[in-house]
């Protein structure tokens, strides 16, 4: 009769949790051909980066973006400057080093945050004189979402009614609730 008690004061609860977590480094060399045979790099930089993410049927998730890369250079022996622009992507296999095996349910959401924005880590000029070569890096970030089971403990001897009527004293007076920074995590949506 115990067994069947002390099952009674547990109940499992289906819920949205992270059931999967994932992060990668990348870096990845681009050569880019720019309209003039450069003569010496004066800058690169990285701009309009976009991604999305999905799940692969496996135990990973795929990021696929682009990025425009722009190289800023010299030609004809450093008497002019030029901008190149060109638009390059990438594919990143991210494998998910957390996963639940408890995890219910076959939908799935993912959820992916570039934690290192692409950018330049060297640009030179090719050997054979006329392109560019560009090395990038960037970094991700990824979670699963999908239900899972939470079992928690039921106090059978609890009063509810205690518990709702109940004043709460928690040290707190006026003055130090004004100082609370209501937007410390960012702004409140409406």
């Amino acid at each position: 009769m115990a067994n069947i008690d002390q099952d009674l004061n547990y109940r499992e609860i289906i819920c949205k949790a992270v059931c999967g977590k994932g992060r990668k480094f990348s870096q990845s060399t681009h050569t880019i051909t720019p309209s003039h045979k450069p003569t010496s790099i004066l800058g690169s930089w990285i701009i309009n980066h976009t991604y999305k993410a999905t799940r692969s049927a496996d135990d990973s998730v795929t990021v696929e973006g682009r990025y425009d890369v722009n190289i800023w250079y010299s030609y004809n022996n450093n008497t002019k400057t030029e901008v190149c622009t060109e638009t390059v992507g990438y594919k990143d296999e991210i494998i998910l080093s957390t996963k639940d095996e408890h995890a219910t349910g076959k939908e799935l959401e993912v959820s992916a945050r570039c934690i290192q924005a692409p950018n330049t880590l060297e640009c030179t000029i090719s050997p054979n004189g006329s392109r560019v070569v560009i090395q990038c890096e960037r970094e991700f970030v990824c979670d699963v979402i999908g239900e899972t089971k939470v079992c928690v403990y039921v106090n059978s001897d609890a009063k509810p009614d205690e518990w709702e009527d109940k004043d709460w004293d928690y040290g707190l007076d006026d003055e130090d609730v004004e100082d609370i920074d209501q937007f410390f995590m960012g702004e409140l949506e409406e």
